[in-house]
């Protein structure tokens, strides 16, 4: 007989939790015997990169604006290589040049010097990128060996034989 001072309370929950232990739902869980990941990582921000890492976000988002712009633009050429039109080019520079020159209004910190895209230098290169390479040039036909017979002058001083 169970002892009357030890009946403790049963929540809904831990009831359900108990009969799905007796049943074994838990025992074919993935990672099951396995140790927690990260916990050797103490720092108070573990859970911001273990979210990042788990979803694929790059940690560039977290940077402040004037960095993240700074990087935007030194990326600019490898960015548009991708595009397929003129317009979409000058679009996405359009739309970062307004950015910047949101940023240069109303700076925010840390201060980073900006300077606005050459939409139209951003466009020639793109034009390169998109040029195809030269055909390479003709093969020029193997010279005429010397007459046999007849030795240089400068294989008397190598040495060389005659052809």
């Amino acid at each position: 007989m169970p002892d009357p001072r030890r009946t403790p309370h049963e929540s809904a929950v831990e009831k359900q939790i108990r009969e799905a232990q007796e049943r074994g739902d838990f025992d074919r869980l993935p990672g099951r015997g396995k140790p927690l990941p990260n916990l050797h990582d103490t720092s108070e921000n573990w859970w911001i990169r273990s979210y990042l890492e788990r979803e694929g976000i790059s940690r560039d988002v977290l940077l402040p604006e004037p960095i993240q712009l700074r990087k935007e633009l030194a990326a600019l050429p490898e960015t548009v290589r991708g595009l397929r039109t003129e317009k979409a080019v000058r679009d996405l520079v359009r739309e970062l040049n307004l950015r910047v020159v949101r940023e240069l209004r109303m700076p925010t910190m840390p201060r980073v010097p900006l300077r606005k895209a050459d939409p139209d230098a951003i466009v020639e290169g793109w034009r390169e990128a998109r040029r195809p390479p030269a055909p390479p040039p003709p093969e020029r036909p193997p010279a005429a060996a010397p007459p046999a017979g007849r030795r240089r002058w400068w294989h008397r001083f190598t040495g060389r034989p005659l052809a």
